[in-house]
């Protein structure tokens, strides 16, 4: 396995980050196979893994933490603070009163006394980014936290808090978790250059489009799994779904399987420091593992780039950030008495 820097922050980490969204009653239940699957990834050479205090309200530090006991030290460990966990307003979001308690909370069940790099998970317009920057700077002075990143934070957002945080003397984003895959090039355009100019590292997650490029889901089948149950939207989009018959061609003459296609483009971006993970199950992890060593040409690139063209998305994915201009009706229509232009 190489390694690359994340950032400018000197930390090596492996171009596969172990996502450990999967683990736990949200995927695999078994928490003896969970521990067994992170283990071999990192006998594997992997030695990131990334988790959340949102990913089964706890139960995926937990197994993490108890995977990685007599490993710790071997290991680059990030999780992330936001999402709601609980019923309580303010056990959510980017205030000081929450991620202090949120980190205390995730350290707890990982079982060690800091991570490598606590995110935030989503943008959070409530509260100013002065306010969460001092908090984490306070944790980062504490030794709780080394380093501090954003997870689907738009380019505006991220230029923003490079800003305060100068002015301010704070600490920080020193990373960026958007999501990256074929079908969903949109961070190419401003994400991706703005992170680079900043020296940001980035994690990206779903490179494989939430499962679609796995060759599973087909135009005309329907696929019994996990995240047809949830009924995401995103799978049924006819527009991704004729890209993805496009792209299981190219990567048929490619000789590849289009899982190591879709996780050795996302790999090949200058940008891109890591590509987050997900197995659910030994297999899914040993077949991400068979791939690690694809190079794509640039002729293959370039047909790529064909089918979707650069800083482009294909559809959404149901999972990914909306911001309050897009979410809120009210924010993008004037009322009825202004809409007229006479």
């Amino acid at each position: 396995m190489h390694y690359r820097t994340l950032g400018r922050t000197g930390i090596k980490v492996s171009p596969y980050c172990l996502g450990a969204m999967m683990f736990g009653a949200d995927g695999n239940p078994d928490h003896d196979d969970s521990v067994r699957i992170i283990h071999r990834a990192l006998d594997a050479g992997i030695n990131f893994v990334d988790t959340a205090d949102f990913y089964g309200r706890g139960e995926s530090e937990e197994i993490v933490g108890r995977a990685l006991k007599g490993r710790r030290d071997d290991v680059v460990l990030a999780t992330k603070a936001h999402l709601p966990m609980g019923d309580d307003p303010n056990e959510r979001g980017n205030s000081r009163r929450w991620l202090v308690r949120a980190l205390e909370n995730s350290l707890r069940r990982l079982g060690t006394d800091h991570v490598d790099l606590f995110q935030i998970h989503r943008p959070d317009p409530d509260t100013d980014v002065e306010e969460t920057l001092s908090a984490l700077t306070d944790l980062v002075r504490a030794g709780k936290v080394r380093a501090v990143g954003t997870s689907s934070f738009p380019a505006s957002d991220i230029v923003e808090a490079q800003w305060v945080a100068e002015r301010r003397g704070l600490t920080r984003f020193r990373t960026e978790q958007p999501t990256y895959s074929i079908l969903n090039r949109g961070i190419e355009r401003e994400v991706l250059p703005v992170c680079e100019r900043y020296g940001m590292g980035t994690l990206v997650y779903s490179p494989l489009a939430g499962g679609q490029l796995t060759g599973r889901y087909r135009k005309g089948r329907t696929v019994d799994t996990r995240r047809a149950a949830y009924g995401f939207k995103y799978l049924g989009d006819e527009r991704r779904l004729d890209v993805v018959e496009r792209l299981i061609t190219l990567a048929e003459k490619a000789d590849l399987s289009p899982t190591h296609l879709a996780m050795a483009f996302a790999i090949a971006h200058p940008g891109v420091t890591s590509a987050i993970i997900g197995p659910r199950t030994m297999a899914h992890l040993d077949d991400l593992l068979a791939g690690a060593e694809t190079v794509l040409p640039d002729e293959l690139l370039d047909r790529i780039d064909e089918l979707v063209p650069p800083g482009t998305d294909v559809g959404t994915l149901d999972m990914a950030y909306a911001p309050p201009a897009i979410q809120r009706t009210a924010l993008r229509r004037r009322t009825l008495a202004e809409r007229t232009a006479a």
